[in-house]
């Protein structure tokens, strides 16, 4: 057993599927042409097609994330965020710094930035928000 995907509830599924896809190098994933008109003769609407979008791991390791229209808006802390790691093994505080800019870049905000221990383990890292407000952090 695994997990399918990983659902973010937002207001505009293409535009924060655009960022995910963008921050994790992954494809941000379109109809196929017949589902389309499978979907379109089943009857929904080009519109209600916008309702839903996703982005996945181009090689099919990753979790696929599935974005869905809700009409709430996001009031409160996530109760789940997710990690990125800037780069595989214990990254230096320079590459997870030029992490964190690339995903400013794409138009995340920073929140704040995390240099403490936890006992004897250092930890650094930033918190950081994808386009609709919901928290991050790059490590």
């Amino acid at each position: 057993m695994r997990i399918g995907n990983i659902v973010i509830d937002c207001a505009d599924p293409d535009r924060v599927a655009t960022f995910w896809a963008a921050a994790l190098r992954y494809d941000k994933g379109e109809y196929p042409e017949e589902m389309r008109l499978a979907l379109l003769g089943g009857g929904l609407t080009a519109a209600e097609l916008t309702d839903r979008a996703i982005a996945e791991d181009p090689k099919g390791e990753g979790p696929r994330l599935f974005f869905q229209r809700v009409p709430e808006s996001k009031t409160v802390k996530n109760r789940l965020h997710l990690d990125i790691n800037a780069v595989d093994g214990r990254p230096q505080p320079a590459e997870v710094d030029a992490e964190m800019e690339r995903l400013r870049g794409l138009g995340a905000t920073l929140i704040h930035k995390h240099d403490d221990n936890w006992g004897p383990y250092p930890e650094y890292f930033y918190v950081m928000a994808d386009p609709e407000g919901n928290e991050f952090c790059v490590h």
